[in-house]
């Protein structure tokens, strides 16, 4: 094995890493910065993103940041970031795969109403209602953002330039946990439907099967509490 493909590899894996730090450092920051006497874990978690717009604003930055460290690395080994993502031939198909789990996911996330149980009244008690504009950033943040960009970072990265050095189902797991770290506060839920997408991502081989997934999943979940704030 080539010196390029560790060298890809570890560049892969250092901006990935470095994403993942800045969210959660942030996650962390504001969680600990509401920590009060009495609060267990879920308590301590629930208000790291408890600053919808700052929170926003941070997945929006830090994904746009690196967003050019991701696209030379492409360039560089000469591999189309577009055939990677679709190919006219499936596209439908793979469409349709990524709203079926995007749906699934979605039934997964209903996991977290049964976790959320174990809070107490010290959690953060939510956004109540929104305004248009908070509604705004969170479809861009959560659903275009997140949806694509992370994709590409925690599955893409992996699968182009680590599985020569990993293999391709270890490079995902790693990745995955590193996708699990960044959205820790949700306790496992970003783990478990990240292994679906994954298992979508192997099944089609192009990207956008787990980006409609994931973009899908989080604009389900921002109409669910729109509906139900």
């Amino acid at each position: 094995m080539n010196n390029t493909k560790f060298q890809n590899a570890g560049r892969a894996v250092s901006t990935t890493v470095l994403l993942t730090l800045i969210v959660a450092g942030y996650e962390v920051f504001r969680a600990c910065q509401s920590y009060r006497t009495g609060m267990n874990l879920l308590d301590i978690a629930s208000f790291a993103n408890a600053d919808l717009n700052t929170y926003c604003l941070v997945l929006i930055l830090a994904n746009i940041i690196l967003l050019p460290k991701v696209l030379l690395l492409y360039k560089e080994n000469n591999i189309s970031l577009k055939n990677e993502i679709y190919s006219k031939e499936t596209l439908g198909r793979d469409i349709a795969l990524g709203a079926v789990l995007a749906a699934v996911s979605s039934a997964v996330s209903l996991l977290s109403l049964l976790v959320n149980k174990g809070r107490t009244e010290l959690a953060f008690a939510g956004w109540g209602r929104l305004s248009v504009g908070e509604i705004v950033l969170m479809i861009i943040s959560l659903g275009f953002v997140s949806g694509i960009c992370k994709e590409i970072c925690f599955r893409g990265l992996a699968k182009r330039f680590c599985g020569d050095v990993f293999g391709e189902s270890a490079a995902l797991l790693l990745f995955n946990v590193l996708f699990g770290m960044l959205d820790w506060f949700n306790m496992g839920h970003s783990f478990l439907v990240g292994l679906l997408w994954i298992w979508g991502y192997k099944k089609s081989g192009k990207l956008i099967v787990p980006m409609i997934a994931h973009g899908g999943m989080n604009l389900i979940s921002v109409a669910f509490y729109i509906l139900t704030a």
